[in-house]
C-alpha cells in the first residue's frame, strides 16, 4: 500500500526486490551490493512530459544531499530520452538513471502508468511509496523526507550490530606465525572474484573491485593440522550460537592482504553467484597484528569495524553484506574458509554444471571436516551426542 493508499506489489516495511540492471552510461547496478545505504528509487517514466522535467528538477534541488556512502539516488525511465546526454551530465556516484526500456523493473515495483518514488532503508526495506499524486505533493513530500533521514549508523533509530561471531584463541600463535612464514617462503597468487556472466560462473581479476593475494594449501599434513584445530575449537562455536553444524569446509587457503598494493575487497556477498550458493558461514581467521587497516565492515549495520583477535575467528551468515577496507601499513594474513553442510555439498555438486570452462570442478572429497568420525561410523551431526554419551559412562 502506497502513502497515498493506491495499491503497488510493494508493502512498507517489507524488503523490496534485489535486481540487477544497467544505466544510461552502460554502469551496472545490482541493488543488493547497494545496501548499507538510503536508497531512491524514482519511477519517472518517459522524459516526454512537462510533469516527469518537472519533477526531475525537483529532485535535483537535493542533491547536496546524495552521497554515496550515504544517500543514493536512481531514476528509472522506460524510453530512451531525446536529451540522454544532459541526463549523462547529471551522473555522479550517488546519482544516475536506469535504463529499463523493457520496462521488467518498473512491472516489478508497480509503477507502470503509476509513476512514484521509493525509498529504502539500509537494509533494503521500504520506508516511503510515494505516487505523483500524492495529497501533499510528490515532489515537497520526497525533499522533506531526504532532509530527514538520519545518517546510516543511526537509520534504525538505535545502535545495531552485525550477526557475527567472534571466537579467540582458534590458532595459537606459534601455529599462526608458521602459516605466516610459509605463505612468505612459497607466496600467493593474485586471487579474483566470482561474478556470473550468460548463466557461468568464472573469476575475474578487478583490482577496482579487490586486491588480494593467496596461498592454496595442499600439504596433507598441515591440512589435518588445520582441519583438527578448527573441528575442537570453532565447529562447536558455530553449532551453539548459529544452530548450524558444519560437515565441511571449503578453501584451505592463507590470504594476504598487502599496503604496497593496495590490498582491499569492496562490497560483495559470498554466496550469490551460481557456483558458490552452497557457503552457508564464512570465517576470517586473523594470523597476525602489525598492520593497520584491512577492517571488516558489515554496511547493512552501519560503519562499527569488526575484527578478530590475532588466533581468532570472526564468523559470520554468508548472505550477509560484508566488505574489507584496504590496509594501509604493512600485510595483514588471515585464514579465510567457507563453512556447509551434506545438502550444500549436494547442491556444490550440481553448481558444477554453471562453472565456466576452465574453473575448477567440484569432486566432493577433500572438504569433509569429519573423515576419521566417518570412517567409525559416526554421523557427524550426532558427533556430540557421542561424545557426552562416552564421557558419562
Amino acid at each position: 500500500m502506497s502513502q497515498n493508499g493506491s495499491q503497488t506489489p510493494i508493502v512498507l516495511g517489507d524488503p523490496v526486490p534485489w535486481f540487477s540492471a544497467k544505466t544510461i552510461t552502460g554502469a551496472s547496478v545490482e541493488l543488493q551490493i547497494n545496501a548499507g545505504r538510503w536508497i531512491v528509487l524514482a519511477f519517472f517514466g518517459a522524459m516526454n512530459s512537462e510533469r516527469a522535467v518537472a519533477e526531475l528538477g525537483a529532485l535535483l534541488q537535493s542533491h547536496s544531499l546524495f552521497v554515496e556512502d550515504r544517500l543514493m539516488v536512481f531514476v528509472v525511465l522506460t524510453e530512451p530520452s531525446p536529451d540522454e546526454d544532459v541526463l549523462k551530465s547529471f551522473t555522479s556516484p550517488a546519482f544516475s538513471f536506469i535504463a529499463d526500456f523493457d520496462r521488467s523493473l518498473t512491472r516489478l515495483y508497480g509503477a507502470l502508468g503509476a509513476p512514484r518514488t521509493f525509498v529504502v532503508d539500509p537494509m533494503l526495506r521500504t520506508i516511503a511509496d510515494i505516487a505523483w499524486d500524492h495529497t501533499d505533493g510528490h515532489a515537497a513530500t520526497v525533499a522533506k523526507l531526504l532532509t530527514e533521514l538520519p545518517d546510516v549508523d543511526r537509520a534504525a533509530g538505535v545502535p545495531i550490530t552485525a550477526p557475527a561471531l567472534i571466537v579467540p584463541r582458534v590458532f595459537e600463535f606459534p601455529f599462526c606465525e608458521m602459516l605466516v612464514n610459509f605463505y612468505e617462503d612459497i607466496g600467493g597468487a593474485e586471487s579474483g572474484f566470482l561474478l556470473d556472466r550468460n548463466g557461468k560462473t568464472k573469476t575475474v581479476v578487478d583490482h577496482r573491485y579487490k586486491c588480494r593475494h593467496d596461498l592454496a594449501i595442499v600439504e596433507p599434513n598441515l591440512r589435518d593440522a588445520i582441519r583438527d584445530r578448527i573441528v575442537r575449537r570453532l565447529v562447536p562455536e558455530i553449532a551453539r550460537f548459529f544452530q548450524f553444524k558444519a560437515t565441511r569446509m571449503d578453501r584451505y587457503m592463507v590470504s594476504c592482504y598487502d599496503s604496497a598494493t593496495g590490498g582491499h575487497f569492496s562490497r560483495h556477498r559470498d554466496n550469490v553467484n551460481a557456483g558458490a550458493r552452497h557457503r552457508r558461514f564464512a570465517a576470517s581467521i586473523n594470523l597476525n597484528s602489525d598492520y593497520e587497516g584491512s577492517d571488516l565492515i558489515f554496511p547493512e549495520f552501519g560503519r562499527r569495524i569488526y575484527k578478530a583477535p590475532v588466533g581468532g575467528a570472526i564468523v559470520f551468515s554468508c548472505g550477509a553484506l560484508h566488505q574489507v577496507t584496504p590496509v594501509t601499513r604493512g600485510k595483514r594474513y588471515a585464514f579465510v574458509p567457507f563453512f556447509y553442510g551434506e545438502a550444500d555439498a549436494a547442491l556444490r555438486m550440481a553448481s558444477n554444471a554453471h562453472l565456466k570452462e576452465g574453473e575448477i570442478a567440484y569432486t566432493g572429497e577433500r572438504d569433509k571436516l569429519f573423515p576419521a568420525v566417518e570412517a567409525l561410523g559416526i554421523v557427524p551431526e550426532m558427533q556430540g551426542e557421542h561424545e557426552k554419551s562416552t564421557a558419562h559412562k
